[in-house]
């Protein structure tokens, strides 16, 4: 149920999904409904701020929620809370984005990752609704994962980097990786750029019997192996560009149970586990119904 405000109107929040190749901006109510969207392209920060301000400066929303594409620091009181921090984006490294709001739009605002918004979108109105626990990963230009565990989003001295583990390399791959950081970790070798950099081709145009599936599969499994035996979360959930290739779902489930061999006894990764790794339940309005859970969660704290 919307909430309203004392004077009966219905809360109108502000969501922004903040991401490295585009930003989507959109208005939506505290139960999670989207009411209005538009996306542009990730430039210049000073053009794509400019397209931000120009969206928000007539919808008179209550709250701002961001979830953004990082690394970023999202520790109140820290000297950078609110910034991208170490990004490879160009022009994006150190920016403080949450400040650049603020200083356009007088309103509460919650910031996070993009992943931590997409993971509180499906734990609250998707996929994972009425748990205790979800994780989110995105395969995509990057790859990234939030997770909620007992109700809050994960931090600690900053945020989870899950798309950063090393996994074991297949015997067949010798890819060097396209980690600018870390070379052959999971992003390395299992975003979007590897699969087109591996194949010389975009991973779209790769049949569904094409090796790469069965490699990439791999690598997703071994990651999913050490979320489930690190976080034990109730549902997996599975977005992304990559991702979008749905024949992926059943190699990486099988994988996954191949690789834990029993070991977790819970019908979820035994007899159930067609609906414990699953797509986004909210499709392509995971991220921005995350965000708007951050600007209701701001507005709370007020």
């Amino acid at each position: 149920m919307q909430e309203q405000r004392g004077d009966g109107q219905v809360r109108v929040l502000g969501a922004i999904e903040a991401g490295g190749t585009k930003f989507v901006c959109g208005i939506g109510h505290e139960d999670g409904s989207i009411i209005d969207r538009v996306s542009f392209p990730t430039t210049h920060p000073e053009e794509t701020m400019a397209q931000v301000y120009r969206y928000f400066e007539d919808k008179k929303v209550e709250a701002i929620g961001i979830g953004s594409f990082g690394p970023i620091d999202p520790i109140p009181g820290s000297p950078t809370y609110g910034y991208v921090t170490t990004t490879p984006k160009p022009y994006w490294g150190q920016y403080n984005l949450v400040g650049a709001v603020r200083e356009k739009i007088d309103v509460p605002i919650g910031f996070d990752t993009d992943v931590n918004g997409a993971a509180l979108g499906e734990y609250t109105w998707g996929a994972a609704r009425g748990l205790d626990s979800c994780l989110y990963i995105t395969v995509g230009t990057g790859i990234g994962a939030g997770a909620v565990v007992d109700g809050r989003l994960i931090h600690g001295l900053s945020h989870p980097e899950m798309g950063h583990i090393y996994v074991r390399r297949h015997p067949d791959d010798a890819f060097a990786g396209t980690c600018p950081y870390h070379g052959d970790c999971l992003e390395g070798l299992a975003a979007g750029p590897a699969l087109g950099q591996r194949w010389q081709v975009p991973g779209a145009e790769l049949g569904p019997d094409h090796p790469a599936w069965e490699m990439e599969a791999h690598y997703l499994a071994h990651a999913l192996m050490s979320y489930v035996l690190i976080l034990s979360p109730q549902k997996i959930v599975m977005g992304g560009g990559v991702m979008k290739q749905s024949h992926l779902f059943p190699l990486i489930r099988a994988k996954l149970q191949e690789l834990l061999k029993g070991y977790v006894q819970h019908a979820s990764l035994t007899a159930d586990i067609d609906s414990y790794v699953v797509p986004p339940q909210l499709g392509d309005n995971a991220g921005l119904a995350g965000a708007i859970g951050l600007a209701g969660m701001a507005l709370a704290q007020e």
